[in-house]
C-alpha cells in the first residue's frame, strides 16, 4: 500500500480543506488555515507521509515530511 500525501488547500466555498493526494473529496473542511494545518499534520504524521500547504496567494508555500524521510536535510 502506498502512503497518501496530504494537502492543505483553499476551499472555493470558503475556508480551507485537507485533501489526500488523488482524492476528490476533502478529508476535512475548516474555517481557518491553522485548523486545517493542525489536522493535516496529524493525518500526515499518522501515515508517515508528507504535508504540503497552500498559501493564501494560491501558491504552495511549505512542505513537511513526517516519518522516514529518504532525503533528510544536511546539518
Amino acid at each position: 500500500m502506498s502512503k497518501k500525501n496530504y494537502f492543505v488547500v483553499s476551499n472555493p466555498q470558503g475556508g480551507w480543506s485537507v485533501k489526500a493526494g488523488g482524492s476528490q473529496r476533502a478529508s476535512a473542511n475548516t474555517s481557518t488555515q491553522k485548523e486545517a494545518i493542525d489536522i493535516g499534520k496529524r493525518l500526515a504524521s499518522n501515515s508517515n507521509s508528507e504535508l504540503t500547504i497552500q498559501g493564501t496567494d494560491g501558491k504552495f508555500r511549505k512542505k513537511n515530511s513526517y516519518g522516514n524521510d529518504p532525503h533528510p536535510p544536511k546539518g
